[in-house]
């Protein structure tokens, strides 16, 4: 049995996917009262993990014990557009019973159903209030719901419930900057057991402490993430000042060695030049060399062992140090001029009703920003030719890719080589490969299956088949890029397009993954785009 204590308890915990890819083996957990920040690079377990805690997985081996009721809410939240709001909240059949009675009816499975929650409708409409949804009504249906909306409605849902134990992965995806901070007061009250799968900093900022998954397994760290932060700094310069030692001891080691094999080999020539000289008896020389090669033995045999626990030592400090691999990439032919036209919208009115004109020209850097719902999604659906204006024009006279928030530009059932060859049929697989290893898919990775990927990993194989491309993209749109990303993996992506120099666009609500990419624009859609102050 869990420990009173303990509300999450993992214990011998396996998981592996269907073509044998192992996750977790032989996983142990054990997470109490308060707020965890489960963190970790992307492809190492922490969302399949959420989904064991969830029962949405089963595992291979061992076991998951969940002390009281559970809520989860999982990435991509969606809801069947023809539900109402209410149904979403899981409270219709409460509402329904509540107005039956109120209309007179006095049937018992009225009263069943409401139970002891006779103020189920103003607790709803508070929640959402909190939540800023206060425009829902509790009878509208969810297909007006933006992304983030549907993220915040099926919170509400959740702290309507008031489980014991709450799970949350990447919870801040799709939200507006306002609505990031109504969850963050949710997340900050949030009285039970609660543990968030994030790469968001302020988020973490909320939270009691960090386990960090690596290698299939956590390591604890008390505090919120700055401390986190300079924790592992601390750890880091401590690793790599053992790394520089261990380096040193390991070429003294070798020049001890290469010394005493000269002392030896000097030896011995004059042991045999004396033998000569002296003209001693067989029996006494070969004695004297039976002696001296044992000797040598000895010395080589210490000094070798000397250097092979140096070079034990080294490796065990070169582990001890973070290799969270950066993508360095250089893409010259995405090349711009600084006067060409690249994107023109003129008078263009949008599905839904967003207005926008927009000159781009040369190699802009764009940042598209707005609240959740404003049209953003649908503007850079409009310019990918995926939807068709209600009024107006739009031109793009350069080679455009489109990166959407689902990543469903993959083909599940192809290899990451497979992917890149679908935009670039003409490049020989070498020539795909190589460049792959730029983005961190090196030998077999570059074989996976699209489907088998983990979140960032999908995110790199699919930016990868985008910017590797022929022909290359002069106008790159990504939107909302870094949802799903750990941490190491948003400075990839920053350093990824560093190297990109055509004219990009970015819808966002990361304004510290904005802030490092240099934008020249910040573009603010709200009924009409319009040009706004660096945030």
């Amino acid at each position: 049995m869990a420990h009173p204590t303990t509300s999450v308890l993992c214990t011998e915990l396996g998981f592996e996917w269907p073509d044998g890819t192992t996750v977790l083996d032989g996983f142990h957990l054990a997470v109490g009262p308060g707020r965890t920040g489960l963190i970790g690079l992307n492809g190492s377990g922490k969302s399949t993990l959420l989904r064991l805690m969830a029962g949405e997985l089963t595992p291979t081996s061992g076991t998951v014990r969940i002390g009281g009721e559970l809520g989860y809410l999982p990435q991509g939240v969606t809801f069947d557009t023809a539900r109402q709001v209410d149904e979403a909240l899981g409270i219709r059949a409460a509402r329904e019973a509540l107005h039956a009675i109120e209309a007179g009816d006095t049937d018992e499975r009225h009263f069943t159903a409401v139970g002891d929650d006779w103020d189920v409708e103003e607790r709803a409409r508070a929640v959402l209030d909190r939540l800023g949804l206060e425009r829902l009504g509790l009878d509208r249906t969810t297909g007006e719901l933006s992304g983030g909306e549907a993220v915040l409605l099926h919170l509400a849902a959740l702290l309507l419930r008031r489980p014991d134990v709450l799970l949350l992965d990447e919870p801040t995806n799709n939200l507006d900057r306002r609505a990031r901070s109504l969850l963050y007061e949710a997340v900050a009250s949030w009285p039970g057991v609660l543990v968030v799968v994030s790469h968001d900093r302020e988020l973490l900022q909320h939270v009691d402490q960090i386990a960090d998954l690596r290698d299939g397994a956590v390591t604890w760290y008390g505090g919120n993430f700055a401390e986190y932060e300079r924790t592992v700094a601390a750890q880091q310069e401590t690793a790599e000042r053992l790394v520089r030692a261990a380096e040193g001891d390991v070429q003294r080691q070798k020049r001890d060695l290469a010394e005493a094999r000269v002392k030896l080999d000097r030896s011995a020539s004059y042991g045999k030049k004396r033998a000569v000289t002296r003209n001693d008896p067989k029996v006494f020389s070969g004695k004297l060399k039976r002696q001296a090669q044992e000797t040598a033995g000895r010395v080589r045999g210490m000094h070798t062992e000397r250097l092979t626990e140096a070079k034990e030592r080294l490796t065990a400090a070169e582990d001890a140090v973070r290799d969270d691999a950066e993508i360095r990439i250089d893409l010259p032919r995405t090349a711009v001029p600084a006067g060409r036209t690249v994107l023109h919208l003129d008078h263009v009115r949008l599905p839904y009703g967003p207005r926008a004109d927009l000159e781009l020209r040369g190699a802009e850097r764009v940042a598209l920003v707005g609240r959740n719902g404003s049209g953003k999604t649908t503007l850079l659906r409009a310019v990918a030719g995926e939807l068709t204006p209600v009024e107006g024009e739009i031109s793009t006279p350069v080679p455009l890719r489109y990166l959407p928030q689902r990543l469903d530009l993959l083909d599940d059932t192809l290899s990451v080589v497979g992917n890149v060859k679908r935009y670039a049929p003409a490049v020989g697989d070498n020539a795909v490969r190589a460049r792959l290893a730029r983005f961190q898919f090196r030998g077999g990775r570059a074989d996976q299956l699209a489907g088998t990927l983990s979140g960032g990993e999908r995110f790199r194989a699919a930016l990868a088949a985008l910017l590797l491309a022929d022909p290359p993209p002069q106008l790159l749109m990504l939107d909302e890029p870094t949802n799903n990303l750990d941490l190491a993996s948003v400075r990839q992506l920053t350093q990824a397009l560093a190297g990109y120099q055509g004219a990009l666009i970015v819808a966002s609500h990361d304004l510290p993954f904005l802030r490092g990419l240099g934008i020249t624009r910040w573009l603010e859609l709200d009924g009409t785009l319009r040009e706004v102050d660096p945030m």
